[in-house]
């Protein structure tokens, strides 16, 4: 049977965690850079633990006033050390919870520069590396975030986007721009499924792009999440696709790079 990983970004101050968290088999939980606290952590720690959802490091840039969402030029060893500090935090309150932090995945504008720039996205992959060789990095097909992480022999679970446009390269569509959201629970429910099932998705111009994905994330900030991550599962449900957590699963076979048509 297909399976495959529904992951959502949580901790965020959005106010939907819980009803998101009934949904999803992986969380990526704000490390307190851009967003989130001690606290909130807490919180999101121990509502993944009742759920049964696998607890993932949400870290990013150290700064809260632009959501993490611009870059910042800082000096690499900086930006490792902020990374490990942030992702240690979070295991220490999974530590103290009875549990673990499974996975990586960063946020906003240092996820968009780990896809493109490899002395980023090495940067990323060795702070995962550093915390722990059995942490699982989720990254886009054929990023130079995936391969950073593979080059040090960390898994990597491929990611794509229900809530999310595209762009014909494969790449997400800008939040700048418009129709880069897709708040209609229908809408991210047949993107979900177009990835899961069909290995590919339509670009914002139509354009095909093939794209093979292990883990399909909701954002928690999306207007309409609750409903759009509902969807999304009851889609992938009622398709025969097995939802759980990847990085509790089996390793699987290597990544491919995304094609266009």
């Amino acid at each position: 049977m297909r399976s495959i990983d529904l992951n959502s970004d949580l901790g965020e101050g959005a106010g939907a965690d819980d009803e998101i968290m009934a949904a999803i088999t992986s969380a990526n939980i704000a490390c307190g850079a851009h967003a989130g606290d001690v606290e909130t952590m807490r919180r999101s720690v121990a509502s993944a633990v009742r759920g049964g959802v696998a607890i993932g490091a949400h870290p990013g840039y150290r700064d809260p006033a632009s959501f993490g969402r611009v870059a910042l030029d800082m000096p690499r060893s900086a930006l490792f050390a902020d990374l490990v500090a942030q992702i240690e935090g979070l295991q220490g309150i999974a530590d103290e919870a009875g549990s673990r932090v499974t996975h990586v995945k960063a946020h906003g504008a240092l996820y968009n520069r780990g896809e493109r720039d490899p002395e980023i996205a090495a940067v990323i992959a060795d702070a995962a590396r550093t915390v722990g060789a059995d942490l699982v990095v989720f990254a886009p097909s054929g990023s130079a975030m995936a391969a950073a992480a593979a080059a040090l022999g960390l898994r990597v679970a491929r990611e794509g986007f229900a809530d999310r446009a595209y762009e014909p390269d494969g790449t997400l569509r800008s939040r700048r721009l418009a129709g880069a959201l897709h708040t209609d629970p229908r809408d991210a429910a047949a993107q979900a499924l177009a990835l899961a099932r069909d290995g590919g998705v339509r670009a914002f111009d139509g354009t095909l792009v093939r794209l093979e994905v292990d883990t399909i994330c909701v954002h928690g900030d999306t207007p309409n999440a609750p409903a759009i991550v509902r969807a999304v599962r009851d889609a992938l449900g009622g398709a025969g696709i097995d939802v759980r957590p990847f990085a509790l699963a089996p390793s699987r076979s290597a990544h491919r790079t995304p094609s266009v048509e």
